[in-house]
């Protein structure tokens, strides 16, 4: 019955991480324009693209719980072309968001018997969104160290009984509901891996064959690729993760399975002697004036859930983190807000930029960078040395800003393409 690592770490803050569940329920298991199977699927190629083991576990359980095809577990090779051509899109928004344009989007929208609709892609735009910038928190937080790395909340083994952050408590009104109902799914726990493991093994049975299992067999002999992992009790299975022995989740060996291009990853964006039409004014295009619009009326009621959810992270309190800092609290708060926006090359025509020098100390800026735009690179030491004079909940607290932020920059690119696809 224990809660994970990342509403562990959100719970520092419990009036944002229910702002944060009400959002992750309505994203993951509510009504919407695609289905519960194809959202989760989505989740594990966001989590991919940084490597994020913890996320793609977190998900690939939700996706078989989701009815999913195990199948689709060993990679992008095994998913409908549909889905399997959002990968272009989960690249550029993961790593070089600035990139996107409104042919990427017509791409997504024309292709013949494989076309998206816009609900479906506006929805698919958030998830990956949503992803990329959790990933960065689940990184931030050390949500995916592994035991004896130096303790910051480490990632333990998530078990099929266990709450994950799209069903945790945080002893609110929402979230007392989620636990509600979570204590009457706690009771089929047993069952549901029963049922997950014979679920497997059929279809194991039923998919075997002479090239299969060479196939399967050159997997293991390498040691690499979805194969390689034993994932049914009793037999040999190439979908992996899959439930083990004892009820927890085995994570592929290799997640490039879910991922193309590995090599293309974040670049600094460039804004000196370049052609300035190259950046995002937000005077131009804003959530606020434009982007809250358009996805409310494509995927009914989340713009008011990521409303919400940007407007709680900013009410959140933090004097004792600013005065440390010798400013005020809503200075520094938009400090980090905009440096992080102008690494993505998005700028404020009313903001002096010469503020973020002063109100951020090099260590800070390099801790916030590498959390934004690589966070698989972040380690326990790094975090150790950038955040000494700051309590824990002040570090979840920045964690929190950066999730934002960084969400909302991606959300900007792309809604603006498929805004100027509309026109």
């Amino acid at each position: 019955g224990r809660l994970e690592a990342v509403t562990q770490q959100m719970g520092y803050h419990p009036q944002y991480l229910d702002s944060f569940l009400k959002t992750q329920h309505y994203l993951m298991h509510m009504d919407g324009p695609l289905p519960f199977d194809c959202r989760h699927y989505i989740a594990i190629m966001a989590a991919a693209r940084h490597q994020c083991r913890y996320l793609v576990n977190l998900h690939v359980l939700q996706f078989l719980r989701a009815g999913g095809d195990p199948q689709w577990l060993r990679g992008l090779e095994f998913i409908p072309p549909k889905l399997r051509n959002l990968n272009e899109i989960n690249k550029i928004l993961a790593h070089r968001p600035w990139l996107i344009t409104k042919e990427h989007i017509e791409k997504l929208l024309k292709i013949s018997e494989w076309s998206w609709s816009l609900a479906e892609l506006v929805h698919a735009v958030v998830l990956l969104a949503h992803c990329h910038a959790l990933a960065s928190f689940v990184f931030g937080c050390g949500c995916e160290q592994d035991e004896g790395l130096g303790g910051r909340g480490s990632l333990k083994p998530l078990s099929l009984g266990n709450q994950c952050f799209c069903e945790a408590t945080a002893g609110n009104s929402y979230s007392q509901e989620l636990l509600r109902i979570n204590r009457k799914r706690s009771l089929d726990s047993c069952m549901e891996l029963d049922s997950l493991r014979e679920r497997m093994q059929r279809i194991h049975v039923e998919t075997e064959g002479r090239d299969e299992m060479r196939l399967l067999q050159q997997d293991r002999e390498e040691g690499e690729g979805p194969g390689a992992e034993v994932g049914v009790q009793g037999g040999t299975a190439g979908l992996s993760p899959l439930a083990d022995t004892d009820g927890e989740v085995t994570g592929a060996t290799n997640l490039a399975c879910y991922t193309q291009d590995p090599d293309f990853g974040y670049q600094d964006f460039a804004r000196r002697d370049e052609d300035q039409t190259q950046v995002f004014r937000v005077q131009d295009y804003s959530w606020e004036d434009h982007g809250f619009s358009l996805v409310n009326r494509l995927y009914s009621d989340i713009g008011h859930l990521l409303d919400e959810k940007f407007r709680m992270v900013d009410g959140l309190q933090s004097s004792a983190m600013a005065k440390r800092q010798g400013c005020e609290p809503s200075v520094f708060k938009r400090g980090i807000w905009n440096y992080i926006h102008c690494m993505f090359g998005i700028r404020y025509d009313d903001y002096d930029y010469a503020e973020v020098n002063q109100l951020l100390e090099r260590m800070l800026k390099v801790y916030i960078k590498t959390v934004t735009c690589y966070p698989e690179k972040t380690n326990s030491e790094m975090f150790d040395r950038f955040w000494k004079q700051f309590k824990h909940s002040e570090k979840v607290h920045v964690n929190l800003l950066i999730l934002e932020a960084r969400m909302q920059a991606e959300l900007l690119y792309a809604l603006q393409a498929i805004t100027q696809y509309m026109i």
